[in-house]
């Protein structure tokens, strides 16, 4: 199972900008937003039940499939102190069954993990102390295998999984960002029942079974994609650097110290507060009808229990002050992130970054290509609007693989020259006019598929209450003019706004000239 996780473990530059641009297409399209939502108006449809859960229902009857993505409004933003991985960890559990689904004996099996539970808790108090014994360490590991051989004796594995494919689904999959938490896949539409019984089955009545077993797999992947990964480093590096206080400066798959010493009674607690009826949006997408779905939500979702709306955070990233900096030493391709801080995706001047994105690296007519990659400078330059969230205030980004025969610095600098000309001279009308088109054309791209309608109808009914928003975002980057572009980038591309991470072989690693704007 592919588990995406907003850019946390990437190992190219071509899977940073994959992962990172959620809004690329190729399509070509003229539609205006106002027509693109015409189309949908009459076949969505959205309820709330007593609880608080929200269901977007969208009729395509085209083919006998349906998709489905259920959209958790909690990410690693979200994750208390010391805490870091947890979403992503509970993501996991998410797919270890219920307490039908997975077990043969499910009283011995809770009885079993609830000892275990308790034995890692003396585990953890004694590894605490500063002169822990070691001796009944040794003593309470034992308990704690036996403990946990006794819960696996009861465990049906992949039941839950099984089930779904031997019904047909397909796409099976969840992701964790630093926003946000999905699980999604698709069923033949005479099978949706079984999605309403099992996925209100997985809030409802969880088992974190094989939850340490769990824990070390995703240790494991810690190990393999950042810290042995040149790249996972950088990335790591770089958002650690740009965020000194704002939650986003931490890594989706968590630090290891803190994927160490995460618990079961830790997990419970994280889902009781954020995996609640209210905390939940549910988009459907295909061949029902919405009699059907909301009947069916009332019989299985409207047990969820409601529970206590969960605080946003608070923290908010102090000003930045002056240029932050970052080089690691290694033996690898170099590479080099630069970001500026943002608002967020509910500020004034969020359809700006977009057009800004197209304009400087979108295509082999943007900017950043024709004068870095096609003279030979670069491998490849690329911007990210919106890095490594958009909840919150983020960073636009820019990354830049230098070719052989480019200095790191000289790529650098190269880049703020670009965006100094921007500044000094604004942009074309053609520029603007191409980015207005192609942000048309990724939305009709995305809305092609069921999951594409469900996926985005979902993330903004959740953010903001109405799926519309998907639509008014393009409206929002259409009436975008040349001076809001040359007005956002004067502000945002400062050189105290900046955070640079570079990633360098040894031979490279000579200290770099002071650089000017």
């Amino acid at each position: 199972m592919a588990f995406l996780t907003s850019l946390r473990v990437l190992r190219s530059l071509s899977t940073i900008v994959l992962a990172a641009l959620l809004w690329a297409g190729l399509a070509s399209h003229t539609a205006s937003s106002q027509d693109l939502l015409q189309q949908f108006e009459d076949r969505v449809t959205t309820f709330t039940l007593s609880n608080g859960l929200t269901f977007v229902v969208v009729e395509r009857p085209e083919a006998p499939v349906v998709s489905f993505h259920t959209y958790a409004d909690v990410g690693s933003v979200d994750e208390p102190a010391g805490q870091t991985g947890i979403a992503h960890m509970f993501e996991h559990m998410a797919f270890k069954g219920t307490t039908q689904l997975g077990t043969t004996n499910i009283d011995e099996e809770i009885a079993a993990i609830n000892e275990k539970e308790a034995i890692y808790q003396q585990i953890r108090r004694e590894r605490a102390r500063s002169n822990p014994d070691e001796e009944r360490l040794a003593s309470l590991q034992n308990a704690f295998d036996e403990a946990q051989e006794q819960a696996h004796e009861h465990m049906d594995p992949g039941a839950y999984d099984g089930l779904l494919e031997r019904e047909g689904a397909t796409g099976l999959n969840a992701f964790t960002s630093a926003d946000a938490t999905g699980y999604l896949y698709s069923l033949p539409a005479n099978k949706i029942e079984l999605f309403f019984a099992t996925e209100s089955e997985r809030f409802l009545y969880p088992v974190l079974r094989e939850f340490y077993t769990e824990r070390d797999v995703v240790m494991e992947e810690r190990r393999q994609r950042t810290e042995s990964n040149p790249t996972g480093r950088l990335l790591e590096e770089f958002v650690a650097t740009a965020f000194k206080a704002h939650p986003y400066g931490n890594p989706v798959i968590g630090h290891m110290s803190d994927l160490q010493d995460l618990t079961i009674t830790e997990a419970e607690a994280f889902f009781e507060k954020y995996y609640q009826a209210n905390n939940l949006t549910i988009a459907i997408a295909g061949d029902v009808d919405v009699d059907e779905v909301r009947t069916l939500a009332e019989q299985y979702f409207s047990r969820l229990p409601e529970g206590e709306p969960p605080m946003p955070v608070t923290t908010v990233e102090p000003e930045q002050l002056g240029e932050r900096r970052v080089t690691l030493i290694e033996q690898s391709q170099p590479i080099m992130l630069i970001g500026y801080h943002r608002g967020s995706m509910f500020s004034d001047d969020a359809a700006v970054y977009r057009v800004l994105q197209d304009v400087l690296t979108r295509g082999r007519t943007s900017r950043l290509y024709q004068s870095l990659v096609d003279t030979g400078e670069a491998l490849q330059v690329q911007a990210i609007p919106s890095f490594p969230g958009s909840k919150y205030p983020s960073l636009f980004a820019l990354v830049g693989v230098p070719s052989q025969d480019t200095n790191p610095e000289d790529l650098e600098q190269a880049i703020y020259d670009e965006l100094e000309q921007l500044i000094s001279e604004g942009i074309s009308d053609d520029e603007l006019q191409r980015a207005k088109t192609r942000a048309r054309a990724d939305l009709v791209q995305q809305l092609e598929s069921n999951m594409g309608l469900a996926r985005q109808f979902a993330q903004m009914q959740a953010l903001t209450g109405d799926w519309r928003t998907v639509f008014q975002d393009i409206e929002a980057v259409e009436s975008v003019t040349a001076a809001d572009v040359q007005r956002v980038a004067e502000r945002t591309f400062t050189r105290s706004n900046r955070t640079v991470a570079m990633l360098k072989p040894a031979e490279e690693a000579s200290p770099a000239a002071e650089r000017t704007e």
